[in-house]
């Protein structure tokens, strides 16, 4: 067998075989660099959104759009995620301009399909709308925002993007408000008590999910908590609710899961027994628990004194705990 270099200029034949290796080779080139412009842009927008690159962000989705302009589900996602990053960075009529583009587009499409029939398009447009109450809050008129996601809360009932508006609605209205009560139809160990028993202590709720890496990474700090403020009078409350599987993705009934949570779930990552956990979706859905962990301060007379979606340093909260502790 001849090996044939592209410049030696071998014979007939021989050359005839390289040039075509080489089409076939450029062939692939191309078609692999087609693929990687073409190929899902969300995760790159997506980091360019958390670093408040909003320029980088734009001109991630225009190439996008250049090699693909037909409006889907998955281009919506990516556009949703420039508006979101306009949000934290406070470009205001940027965030704007894309999340309206992206609900206007989102209503098109939901005329021939159902919200829920993949995951791109709920979140999409439950950025969007998160987004576009944003806006109205920033520019002074948070009555119009919590109107307008309560309307839009109820035109989605029952589907997957409702416990995200209720969160929007939450992070407007509920700091300063009475808590409403943790409900709890089941319990992973020992039952606890209601938030009304609780009143006289402060109350740190920590609403967690058996699959959540970032709820098993702030344990630690509420145990810290625990250690440093109990005596004092703070009490940690860990709802969680059900989801329908369990280790590895398993499909499970609520009884298995419930088993599993008690049982499996307890020996890889006992629960401590100072932190009552309930078990409820009603939960989830009443304090917009569609980030976990979630956080809720509540002071000793049962007010709503901080409530965030997501991880804080013990430091963060150790300062929250004590301020509430002196009152």
């Amino acid at each position: 067998m001849r090996t044939c270099w592209p410049s030696t200029g071998a014979g007939r034949g021989c050359g005839i075989l390289s040039g075509m290796k080489r089409i076939t080779l450029w062939g692939l080139v191309f078609a692999l660099v087609g693929l990687a412009q073409t190929a899902n842009p969300v995760p790159a927008v997506r980091k360019a959104a958390f670093a408040k690159d909003v320029a980088t962000a734009e001109r991630l989705v225009r190439e996008y759009r250049a090699q693909k302009p037909e409006v889907t589900p998955q281009l919506l996602e990516a556009m949703s995620w420039v508006a979101r990053g306009a949000s934290f960075a406070k470009q205001w009529d940027t965030a704007e301009k894309y999340a309206q583009e992206v609900y206007e587009a989102s209503g098109v499409l939901l005329k021939d399909r159902a919200l829920d029939a993949d995951n791109s398009l709920p979140l999409a447009l439950g950025a969007a709308i998160e987004v576009l109450a944003a806006v109205q809050d920033a520019r002074g008129d948070r009555g119009g925002a919590v109107t307008f996601l309560r309307k839009h809360r109820a035109v989605f009932a029952g589907k997957s993007i409702e416990t995200r508006i209720q969160k929007n609605i939450n992070l407007l209205t509920l700091e300063g408000k009475p808590a409403p009560e943790i409900a709890a139809q089941d319990w992973v160990g020992a039952k606890g008590k209601s938030l009304a028993e609780l009143k006289g202590k402060v109350v740190l709720a920590f609403f967690w999910a058996h699959w959540c890496g970032d709820c098993k990474r702030q344990m630690p700090d509420l145990a810290k908590l625990h250690e440093a403020y109990a005596s004092r009078g703070l009490v940690v409350v860990g709802p969680t609710q059900l989801y329908g599987y369990i280790s590895r993705g398993k499909d499970a009934t609520p009884a298995e899961e419930l088993a599993y949570l008690r049982g499996d779930y307890q020996k890889m990552h006992p629960l401590p027994e100072w932190m009552a956990a309930p078990v409820s979706g009603e939960n989830f859905l009443k304090f917009g628990v569609s980030t976990t962990p979630t956080l809720m301060l509540v002071d000793r007379k049962g007010t709503v004194r901080l409530y965030y979606p997501g991880t804080l340093s013990y430091e963060e909260l150790a300062g929250r705990v004590e301020r509430l502790l002196g009152t």
